[in-house]
């Protein structure tokens, strides 16, 4: 419930705190007092759009600040989805409007978007007035006073975990056949790309051992050249390395038998020599094998072009590149060969979703059904004391596809007259005989499940006397379960509240500004003894007043 409100300025209002308790708070107060700017200050709350209009000092923001109670509400998981601060105790709504239209919402001190506003507020708070009625015109809502009354909550959420994967499978199953549908498109395009790669039979990094062999082809004449250089210096006549080294080696071992300080060297030489003739020999051998090829070059330079086409051709830097594309040609191939198979498959789990959902769906809706039953029972025996007597009602449910619902529309049809035949509720009724039909459900609903705190906005207008004692009565009924708030003018409904607050205007020297007073007992009889007499306040007033109150408490 809440338990604090803090405006500041917003309208009419420099700063107000008004603190609420539980069961059934009355607010009153004259025509034009700011009953409907503290509701404004609320729609902030609730994530409606803002107006910078009804920002009072231009200089400063405006903060609108709700403190709730949230015992028993069950919204970790809101909190845990949205990374927000959890407090199982209490919750803080904020919204902040600067000059410059810049608009800011917070849910304990945690930033978030108006949509995160929006859905906790709705949770938490009920804004019911004759401008709200439509909504009981809305398929959706019908179908979830319905499902209010059945206790199908579980249900419904065993449904749409069922639904989504319904849902789900059919996505899949649609993006796999546009897919298919795709390739098989491209069948022949992706046959010839891979028969092209194909024929070819690249071998891995074969570009590099290609354009290795095509620069050793390419330089035939120049390498054995080279090669015969370094053969002709190591070995080639009595003048070469390997004949001088030989020499030194011979000189080091004489100079070894008598000078301890070159001991070692000569094997030294003799190693490096070993070494030396082995790259003498590895070079004639390499300068042997070294032959002028054209056709071997033509050929690998043939090769080469092609590759480097296909590199082009495909975007890519090399060959394994290249067989990669040629791998997912074969993959693309075998899933258009396979593709009966893979449909079949996802249909068959489509299938069996299908018919999960539909189990589920149909228990639903036997339920709605029942439901449907003992909620125009309840609604006509609700709604007669109220001043509806010819009202007459139904619950029109059929058949749909899946939704996320289920299977079922629901159509509330309404007839306020005589001969009249029941018509969807937008058709029928006017806004206060709507505004005590959903009077009537809000009180049906709050036998069966939890509703966040409600505000009734003057919905008790053109009514009076014994009827208008009922709807206080209704009210307060509906406050041994939840917070209520009735905004009103009528003296019948006010002497039902368990709590008492009045709207009223002063005047300062500069301006006129909203105050909110919480009234005690005597207060409390004294504001209702005017609202029966008006202005000229008696002890007649005062006595029915106190006998309203002492009755009602009865």
């Amino acid at each position: 419930m809440i338990k604090l409100l803090h405006i500041s300025n917003y309208a009419l209002i420099r700063k107000l705190d008004i603190e609420f308790a539980g069961g059934l708070t009355i607010i009153t107060g004259e025509t034009g007092a700011g009953k409907s700017i503290i509701l404004g200050a609320l729609s902030l709350i609730m994530g409606e759009r803002a107006d910078t209009k009804a920002i009072r000092d231009k200089a400063a923001k405006t903060v609108v600040e709700a403190t709730f109670d949230i015992d028993g509400y069950q919204l970790e998981s809101f909190f845990e989805d949205n990374d927000i601060d959890w407090d199982e105790h209490e919750c803080l709504v904020r919204r902040e409007l600067s000059p410059n239209g810049r608009s800011r919402a917070f849910i304990n001190d945690t930033p978030v978007q108006l949509g995160t506003l929006r859905e906790l507020s709705t949770r938490l708070l009920d804004i019911h007035s004759q401008h709200s009625n439509m909504l009981l015109s809305q398929p959706a809502f019908q179908l979830s006073i319905l499902d209010s009354i059945a206790d199908n909550r579980d249900m419904l959420d065993r449904y749409r975990s069922v639904f989504h994967d319904y849902r789900d499978a059919s996505r899949e199953l649609e993006e796999t056949r546009r897919a298919i549908e795709k390739l098989r498109g491209e069948q022949d395009y992706i046959r010839f790309q891979l028969d092209q790669l194909t024929e070819l039979q690249l071998q891995s990094d074969e570009d590099q051992h290609l354009e290795s062999m095509q620069s050793k082809l390419s330089h035939v004449n120049e390498l054995k050249e080279t090669l015969w250089i370094v053969e002709n210096e190591l070995n080639g006549d009595e003048n070469s390395i390997l004949d001088r080294l030989t020499a030194v080696a011979q000189r080091l071992e004489e100079a070894e038998s008598t000078l301890n300080d070159v001991e070692g060297f000569s094997s030294r030489v003799r190693n490096a020599l070993i070494d030396l003739k082995d790259i003498a020999h590895s070079v004639s051998n390499t300068t042997d094998t070294l032959n002028d090829d054209p056709a071997e070059l033509a050929r690998v330079n043939e090769r080469l072009d092609i590759i480097y086409t296909l590199l082009r051709k495909h975007n890519v830097r090399d060959v394994n590149q290249l067989l990669e594309i040629q791998h997912s040609y074969e993959r693309q191939l075998n899933e258009i060969e396979h593709n009966d198979e893979t449909l079949e498959a996802l249909a068959q789990r489509v299938t069996a979703a299908h018919d999960a959902a539909m189990e589920i769906a149909k228990e639903l809706s036997s339920r709605r059904k029942k439901a449907a039953e003992r909620f125009k029972k309840e609604l006509l025996a609700a709604a007669l004391p109220l001043g509806l007597k010819n009202i007459a009602f139904d619950a029109n449910i059929s058949t749909t596809d899946l939704t996320a619902s289920g299977t079922d529309n629901a159509e509330f049809l309404m007839a306020f007259n005589k001969n009249q035949q029941p018509m969807p509720v937008k058709d029928t009724a006017s806004g206060g005989e709507i505004s005590r039909v959903m009077l009537c459900i809000k009180a049906i609903i709050a036998r069966h499940m939890r509703l966040p705190s409600i505000i009734f906005d003057e919905v008790d207008t053109g009514v009076s006397g014994d009827v208008a004692n009922m709807i206080g009565e209704m009210m307060a009924g509906i406050a041994q379960t939840i917070q209520v708030i009735a905004i009103t003018h009528l003296p019948q409904v006010a002497a039902h509240g368990d709590h008492h607050l009045r709207v009223y205007k002063a005047d300062n020297a500069n301006e006129t500004l909203t105050h909110v007073e919480t009234l005690d007992a005597e207060e409390h009889i004294m504001e209702i003894a005017r609202m029966l007499s008006g202005k000229d306040l008696n002890q007649a007033a005062i006595d029915n007043a106190k006998s309203l109150i002492k009755n009602n408490k009865k």
